[in-house]
């Protein structure tokens, strides 16, 4: 027999406790969210095994005779703008202590006049920490925006990397010896001005993909993403392109400490490291990341680009995207 309610009874039926009905769909949503949860938890558990990558028997035969690596930490387009919950202050949070390897140093590739950031006492006050920490400052650009050095004229260019320099020599009482361009672009001009102010261009061999492009600051595929590099950087340790500095093989990482999602993240990105380092079968040294400023410094000397001639290896589209340009 069926109930019909009329809009009395109905009025009154709504406005009393829930119904039977509405309890049940609670409950339902309440089923699913707990098994969402629970797929969640399954696959970030299954995410964290990365299958081994097999390997010709020349590239095995090849890495025993090359030392370990070590993973050379770098950021770029710092210091963070907000007050609160800012990037760059909890990276080094981490940095200094994590459950993978505590007491982390970093090369922090930074733009010291950037608006609202780099060009404030706070943005300032941030660099300051870095140093005082045991960071490395390197340059990246002394313009308020992101302004690539190439199509910069010759004056603006000179007056950036002075300002940039100067910036840089108050902070941490020397001068950088090591620059990245913005966009990882440069020409036999800009190259030339580098050496002219003591500058090395280090660019990198792993890149987590986590630059904010308009407004997108998440990086979906990071275990894939480095393991995919880690695989392309392994073949060209077999082949003897990267060199040994101080008994390890520094190997190049760059984030973007202006990005939350990787401050959120930076614990996990170390593990992914690792990971992704014997899922390829490199060994690394002892201690898997830098721990002392100087040895970071002279490992990334090492890895810098020698010449403007010089062919050079990016992660991802950037070379298509140079070599037409």
């Amino acid at each position: 027999m069926m109930t019909f309610l009329t809009p009395k009874n109905h009025l009154r039926a709504m406005s009393t406790a829930p119904s039977k009905a509405v309890s049940s769909i609670l409950g339902r949503f309440k089923h699913i969210i707990t098994g969402v949860i629970i797929v969640s938890m399954v696959l970030g558990a299954a995410g964290c095994a990365i299958t081994p990558v097999p390997m010709s028997a020349q590239t095995a035969a090849a890495l025993k005779t090359q030392q370990p690596i070590r993973f050379l930490l770098t950021f770029d387009d710092g210091p963070a703008r907000p007050r609160t919950d800012n990037s760059t202050l909890s990276i080094l949070n981490t940095l200094a202590l994590n459950p993978v390897q505590p007491g982390i140093k970093a090369l922090f590739f930074v733009q010291t006049r950037s608006s609202g950031a780099g060009e404030t006492a706070f943005g300032r006050s941030i660099l300051e920490r870095e140093v005082a920490e045991g960071h490395l400052l390197g340059f990246h650009t002394a313009t308020p925006r992101h302004a690539n050095h190439r199509f910069l004229t010759p004056e603006k260019l000179e007056a950036s990397l002075n300002d940039g320099i100067g910036d840089i020599v108050a902070i941490q009482g020397s001068a950088p010896k090591l620059v990245r361009p913005p966009f990882w672009n440069y020409d036999k001009r800009t190259f030339g001005v580098y050496q002219e102010h003591g500058m090395h261009i280090l660019l990198t061999d792993l890149s987590a993909n986590d630059g904010k492009i308009y407004g997108f600051k998440a990086s979906l595929r990071r275990r894939s993403n480095m393991l995919h590099m880690l695989t392309d950087v392994r073949e060209r340790i077999a082949a003897g392109e990267l060199p040994a500095v101080d008994g390890s093989i520094p190997v190049v990482v760059t984030f973007h400490d202006i990005n939350g999602y990787t401050a959120d993240h930076m614990a996990e990105y170390l593990q992914i490291l690792l990971d992704c380092a014997r899922a390829v079968a490199l060994p690394t040294a002892p201690k898997a990341f830098y721990d002392n400023k100087e040895e970071a410094e002279r490992a990334a000397l090492g890895r810098s680009v020698l010449s403007g001639d010089q062919n050079t290896h990016l992660p991802g589209f950037w070379n298509f995207l140079w070599a037409w340009m």
